[in-house]
């Protein structure tokens, strides 16, 4: 049994999706659904059971010689929620007795981190799981440091050589695109945002650089198709040697005008950018660049080559966006 916190959502969705098409089961969705389509994300899988999270821990209990491993997918992901109670009951203390319950049961956890821990850029981004170089990160927004809260608790255990789950791997998600993302409205990847101007042969808006360094639309971000960090996570399944925090990303930072062109493209349309002020409550901690450093997931023995920003850019047009059924 393979359950999977925040299931019906983006990321977790997607992960299902991969675990069913390699024949792994049964599965489990912990999740909210309230009364969205997020329930559509789901719609396609086969589940075993469907999980609120306030009954979680009694599900857990009940089937706990079952489990193979978690998935901890779920969060307050909002990085404009103002809420840092509820984000940290979520994010933090909520992981923390996730954590501590796969400790006990000895059940392998893999879980989403953040690129935002990273704030600025200013210390790099290099995935370093040690306390020392995680006390240097500065995470801009709430959400950011709620997930560098968790990942420095860890990292604590481990120098201290508390007992931990036979596999733990936290993953620190760039900026990651592709079906199953509707439900998140103004916080879903710019490819979703762009695709009705383009399709519409209407102008697309980007920010307007406010930074000497960058031109308008030239803001670089490191943007990784879900297909991608997929994969990676069943690669984790089948390696339960494989222990750390690593970086999730494609390792190569894009700018915004080549998102945007690639997303026209994919519509046989020629790139169509007009630029708006960056609005004024967050063009102070706006980052310019993101860009993972995969050295350490590489080292660990991942091979497979990650989608190109114009192949997978593509795939998500040809294949969701302009299809009748965007579900994956």
């Amino acid at each position: 049994m393979y359950f999977v916190t925040g299931g019906a959502g983006f990321i977790g969705s997607n992960v299902l999706a991969a675990l069913e098409q390699r024949g792994d089961g049964p599965l489990v969705v912990c999740d909210r659904l309230r009364s969205n389509e997020k329930w559509r994300n789901i719609a396609k899988r086969e589940l075993s059971d469907v999980v609120h999270p306030e009954q979680m821990f009694d599900f857990l209990e009940a089937n706990k010689t079952r489990i193979k491993a978690v998935f901890h997918m779920g969060a307050v992901s909002t990085t404009t929620e103002t809420n840092a109670d509820l984000i940290v009951a979520n994010n933090f203390n909520l992981s923390l007795a996730l954590f501590a319950w796969c400790t006990r049961n000895q059940v392998r956890i893999i879980y989403a981190s953040s690129a935002a821990t990273y704030g600025d850029g200013t210390h790099g981004f290099e995935d370093s799981g040690n306390t020392a170089a995680l006390s240097l990160l500065q995470p801009l927004n709430a959400y950011g440091w709620s997930k560098h809260l968790f990942d420095r608790r860890v990292a604590r255990k481990i120098e201290e050589k508390k007992p931990m789950p036979p596999q733990w791997a936290g993953l620190k998600f760039f900026n990651v695109y592709g079906p199953n993302e509707y439900h998140k409205g103004s916080q879903q990847s710019v490819v979703a945002q762009i695709y009705p101007h383009a399709d519409a042969g209407a102008p697309a808006h980007l920010f307007r650089s406010h930074h000497p360094d960058y031109p308008d639309g030239g803001q670089k971000r490191d943007f990784i198709w879900v297909g991608d960090v997929a994969d990676v996570m069943m690669w984790l399944l089948d390696h339960p040697e494989i222990n750390g925090l690593f970086n999730l990303g494609s390792g190569k930072a894009r700018t915004f005008v080549d998102l945007a062109s690639a997303v026209y493209r994919a519509v046989g349309k020629e790139p169509y950018i007009k630029f708006v002020d960056t609005p004024a409550n967050i063009r102070t901690n706006y980052q310019y660049f993101t860009e993972a450093k995969m050295d350490r997931l590489r080292a660990a023995g991942y091979t497979k080559p990650f989608t190109s920003l114009e192949e997978g850019v593509t795939a998500y047009v040809t294949r969701y966006l302009a299809s009748k059924d965007r579900y994956r």
